[in-house]
């Protein structure tokens, strides 16, 4: 209670995340058009229905790992929360501008993976796919363990781990395609070196003033 009681005007910068799904909701939607991106390697890759288990540990994932770095990081939370915001705020243009689809399978039967997978298909449109918001927030969780003062090996490969099964669950499932991956990456990759180089005076200032937090380095000797 008293690590809530410490941190959570810090934590409430979490509720970031859910305003601006919002904005994901609204652009959900064929009505400007919608392209395929699909490749051959597109077409190589099979339905694999119990990817659908780590798809939906996504949620659980990233609200964790986002805790962790704010009780325990607080440089590295401001960083990744930064990055990730930002990031969904670049998606929800492309998607405004540049809409694209992916084709899903028909679903037969009525096991209990299925029925999960049916559950993701009726609550998620097949449009706002370029780039992936579960692979630009999954890869960020992995440069956020490796760049943070918490660092160890064995994080670093439960971590990624789990990172890596959801980015590759987003192509099993066929909620995206091969380039809507790499959009991702690469876009985290992007926005998380943009803020973790940039002068932490510069960036964080608005945070310093609203929560009197002294930053310090995460980043390792």
């Amino acid at each position: 209670m008293r690590i809530v009681k410490e941190n959570i005007l810090a934590l409430c910068l979490l509720l970031s995340i859910p305003l601006l799904n919002i904005i994901y909701q609204v652009l959900n939607d064929g009505e400007r058009g919608a392209r395929q991106l699909i490749t051959a390697v597109d077409h190589q890759i099979p339905f694999v229905e119990i990817f659908v288990v780590p798809y939906l540990l996504w949620y659980a994932f990233i609200f964790l790992m986002l805790v962790y770095f704010c009780i325990y990081d607080r440089a590295i939370y401001y960083r990744t929360l930064l990055s990730f915001c930002v990031g969904m705020l670049v998606c929800y243009v492309i998607y405004f501008f540049f809409q694209t689809t992916v084709p899903r399978p028909e679903l037969m039967g009525n096991g209990i993976l299925t029925s999960m997978v049916k559950y993701v298909y009726g609550a998620d449109q097949p449009f706002n796919c370029f780039p992936s918001i579960h692979v630009l927030s999954s890869y960020l969780m992995i440069l956020g363990i490796r760049h943070s003062k918490l660092w160890t090996i064995k994080k670093d490969m439960i971590v990624s781990t789990i990172a890596y099964s959801i980015i590759l669950s987003t192509l099993f499932v066929k909620q995206h395609v091969v380039l809507d991956v790499v959009a991702g990456v690469l876009l985290g990759s992007l926005l998380f070196k943009l803020f973790y180089y940039l002068e932490a005076e510069t960036v964080f200032s608005f945070f310093k003033r609203m929560f009197k937090t002294k930053l310090q380095s995460s980043e390792k000797s």
